[in-house]
């Protein structure tokens, strides 16, 4: 399976830095973000897994983005973990009604940090994200790493694989190459961009005959999964 995603919001450098070191440690892929405009702009383009968002930001407080987050259908779900030096019982409370899964005050250890954010996710895993996911007869165990067209098993590498549930998990999308690199290899990882293009190649090529045309090509744009014709 994929790494999981935590974006980071905080102004302060030097705590954003303290927080990837230790997240990247403990095999998670970090974004970045100084203030909250660049931040929902990450959320959107990168869907992250979790939020870690400072409360007292310039601008737009961390309050504010997660009460914004909370109200669009498309970020509803998405786990927040309040960063704040206050720690007084009604800021806690406020936080929390905002929309925040969890608090945590400054100063706190990393150890700490990872282990609140392991039991939010852990609280958080989407519905059915462990379901079997099957589309005109192409089915994807997500438990055993399996794939099988209309019950026979197909072979494929783990980027294949990971590509494919992608997909999979979102239909009807157009992504970049850019996009694809992002989401499926992760952002640290430098691949060239025509890298997609091989793995599509074989994906398709793995997929057979019957649903290899479920993996479009988008003129100008990149790949969409669909099944639409």
């Amino acid at each position: 399976m994929t790494a999981k995603t935590v974006l980071i919001v905080d102004d302060e450098a030097s705590i954003r830095e303290m927080i990837a070191v230790a997240l990247e440690m403990a095999d998670y892929r970090v974004l970045e973000a100084d203030n909250a405009q660049d931040a929902h702009a990450l959320v959107v383009d990168h869907q992250p897994d979790l939020l870690l968002l400072d409360w007292m930001m310039p601008g737009t407080s961390g309050i504010e983005l997660a009460r914004r987050l909370k109200r669009e259908e498309a970020t509803a779900e998405l786990p927040i973990i309040m960063l704040t030096a206050k720690g007084e019982e009604d800021n806690k409370i406020q936080g929390l009604e905002s929309g925040a899964d969890d608090y945590i005050t400054k100063p706190f250890s990393p150890r700490e940090l990872v282990a609140r954010l392991k039991a939010v996710l852990r609280r958080a895993t989407p519905r059915g994200v462990e379901d079997p996911i099957e589309i005109n007869g192409l089915l994807l165990d997500p438990v055993s790493h399996r794939v099988s067209a209309h019950g026979k098993a197909l072979e494929m590498g783990p980027t294949e694989y990971r590509l494919l549930q992608f997909f999979m998990t979102h239909q009807e999308r157009a992504y970049t190459r850019s996009q694809l690199l992002d989401q499926v290899w992760g952002g640290n990882v430098y691949v060239e961009e025509r890298t997609v293009d091989v793995h599509i190649r074989r994906l398709r090529k793995a997929l057979g005959e019957v649903h290899q045309n479920l993996i479009q090509t988008v003129r100008g744009t990149g790949y969409r999964f669909s099944a639409r014709v």
